[in-house]
């Protein structure tokens, strides 16, 4: 029982710089965010009320989950397509799949993002191409919209969804997947009714891990989307920085927390954290 106590106290010891930390830099920051929703401009409920009832907000609210929701499914079976061949291919694919796969974390956010400009813009190389070929006579619109938003948050996400994917296909019983084979399932029968549902817990938790990221993103949305798809991150920095009007920006921020750990508890309700990983 002692050593029990011991080893507790032990890991209470190690455990307490780590979350005096992150009280320290993100606990108590957000209870002063929490407060300025409730101060600024005068004490109430208004900046709360405001977001129930202004339709800029609640259209750039929709917006985020739309794009968010979007970019998250594009995100997951691009990655899922990519772990599988990183995971279970022949070494001349994995290592070809593992350079895609870390390439990007070399490159910054804002480099991708004036990359996919370059890329997308009217007189980018996609529309120059298109037109030199004759596929297209008008420059098509690919930035400066939800479109551009959205490949540009994909590209930047599905490095990040592979890792949850890798774990769980990793830790796979191929025994399971011989069985099947051996039982007169087909490759394909076996991938769809065997191997995507052993990967579940993967699935999922690169599903959270995208859709969390997305509904935060700033960099990428503010550049692609050019401030005609305003998602909510950007929203709270115009109503900080430019109205300015801390108070519902703040508002804003306490929804959009709560809002993500809502989502997560719903999640971890149902998988467990260590399912995810």
């Amino acid at each position: 029982m002692k050593a029990y106590l011991s080893d507790r106290m032990g890991a209470a010891l190690l455990m307490a710089p780590l979350l005096l930390f992150l009280g320290a830099a993100y606990a108590w920051p957000f209870f002063g965010v929490v407060n300025w929703s409730f101060t600024l401009p005068e004490p109430g409920l208004g900046q709360y009320g405001t977001l129930l009832s202004d339709p800029l907000v609640q259209s750039v609210f929709v917006r985020t989950l739309r794009i968010a929701a979007i970019v998250t499914i594009v995100s997951v079976a691009a990655a899922y397509a990519i772990t599988v061949v990183w995971v279970r291919g022949t070494p001349a694919q994995r290592v070809i799949a593992e350079f895609c796969i870390l390439v990007p974390f070399w490159i910054s956010v804002l480099t991708r993002a004036f990359g996919w400009v370059a890329l997308l813009s009217n007189r980018g190389l996609f529309n120059t191409w298109l037109q030199a070929i004759g596929f297209i006579s008008e420059p098509l619109t690919l930035v400066r919209n939800e479109f551009g938003v959205i490949v540009g948050m994909t590209h930047f996400l599905i490095p990040f969804a592979v890792f949850p994917l890798a774990s769980s296909m990793r830790s796979l019983d191929d025994r399971v997947l011989l069985a099947a084979r051996g039982l007169g399932s087909s490759r394909m029968r076996t991938f769809w009714s065997v191997f995507v549902p052993m990967t579940r817990s993967g699935i999922i938790g690169s599903a959270l891990i995208v859709f969390v990221f997305s509904l935060g993103f700033f960099v990428t949305p503010a550049i692609l989307g050019g401030g005609r798809s305003v998602m909510v991150a950007e929203l709270i920095y115009l109503r900080i920085f430019q109205s300015p009007d801390w108070g519902l920006g703040a508002a804003i921020s306490v929804v959009l927390v709560l809002f993500v750990g809502a989502l997560m508890a719903l999640v971890f309700r149902y998988v467990r954290p260590r399912q995810l990983i």
